[in-house]
C-alpha cells in the first residue's frame, strides 16, 4: 500500500528538466546525427557518379557484333555526346544524325571528337581497335588523365592530330608517354598547368619530330613584357 501511495505521489510531481549541460549534449547529438547523414548522402552521390561514369564508358558489344569495330566506336562516341568522321566524308556525324551510321559500316573511322565528354581510361577501350584513326580531340575532358594518355600508344602508326587542351588531370608525366605517336603532326596542349612550359615544349618537339606543339610558350620566349 505504501508503495502504491508513493507511485501516486510521483504522478503529481513536476517533470524534471534537463540541465543546461544535458541540453547541449542533446543538441550536439543531433548535429552529429545530421553530419553522419550528410556523409552518407555524399557517399551515395559519389557512388552514383562513379556508376554513371562506368555506364557511359561501358563496352557496347551489340553494335560491334552487328556492324563492326568502327561503327561501334562511332556509336560510343555519339552516346557520349561527341562526333565521328569516316574516311572520305567531309561531314562529322553527330548525335542527331546517328541513323547514318549503318550505311557507313564499310568505311573506317578517321576522326573522333570527344571534347568535353566524360570519357575515362576505360572508355578508351572502345577506340583502340580503330586502325585508321588520324584525328582525336580530347579537349576539356575532366577525366582524361596521365594514365589515359598511356593508352594512346596503339595509334602510333596513324594518329596525326591530337588535342588535349584544358584537360585538368593531364601533366608533364602523361605528355612524356606520347613519344610513341611517331606520325603526330599537331599537338594542342593549350591551358595545361605544367611547370616550365617552354622547356616542356622543346622536349616534346624533340621527342616528336615534325609535330607542331600548340599552346605552350616558344622555347626561349621572354616570360614578361618586352623591355622598353
Amino acid at each position: 500500500m505504501a508503495a502504491l501511495r508513493a507511485i501516486g505521489a510521483s504522478r503529481g510531481a513536476p517533470a524534471l528538466r534537463p540541465s543546461p549541460g544535458q541540453r547541449r549534449e542533446g543538441s550536439g547529438g543531433l548535429r552529429a546525427h545530421l553530419d553522419r547523414w550528410a556523409q552518407r548522402l555524399g557517399a551515395v552521390a559519389g557512388w552514383a557518379q562513379r556508376w554513371r561514369l562506368q555506364n557511359v564508358n561501358a563496352y557496347p558489344q551489340s553494335p560491334r557484333d552487328t556492324f563492326g569495330d568502327d561503327v561501334a566506336a562511332a556509336e560510343f562516341t555519339l552516346a557520349c555526346g561527341g562526333g565521328g568522321r569516316f574516311l572520305g566524308q567531309q561531314r562529322w556525324i553527330r548525335p542527331g544524325s546517328r541513323s547514318e551510321l549503318p550505311r557507313l559500316r564499310h568505311l573506317p573511322v578517321v576522326g573522333i571528337d570527344l571534347s568535353g565528354t566524360p570519357i575515362t581510361y576505360r572508355g578508351l577501350d572502345n577506340l583502340v581497335s580503330l586502325s585508321h584513326l588520324s584525328h582525336l580531340d580530347l579537349s576539356g575532358c575532366p577525366h582524361v588523365s596521365d594514365w589515359a594518355l598511356g593508352r594512346l600508344h596503339v595509334f602510333g602508326a596513324t594518329l596525326q592530330h591530337l588535342a588535349l587542351a584544358r584537360c585538368p588531370q593531364v601533366t608533364e608525366r602523361g605528355l612524356a608517354t606520347l613519344h610513341h605517336l611517331r606520325e603526330l603532326r599537331s599537338l594542342d596542349v593549350s591551358g595545361l598547368l605544367v611547370p616550365s612550359p617552354g622547356l616542356l615544349r622543346a622536349l616534346l618537339e624533340e621527342a616528336l619530330p615534325g609535330c607542331r606543339v600548340l599552346g605552350m610558350a616558344e622555347p626561349g620566349a621572354p616570360l614578361g613584357p618586352p623591355q622598353k
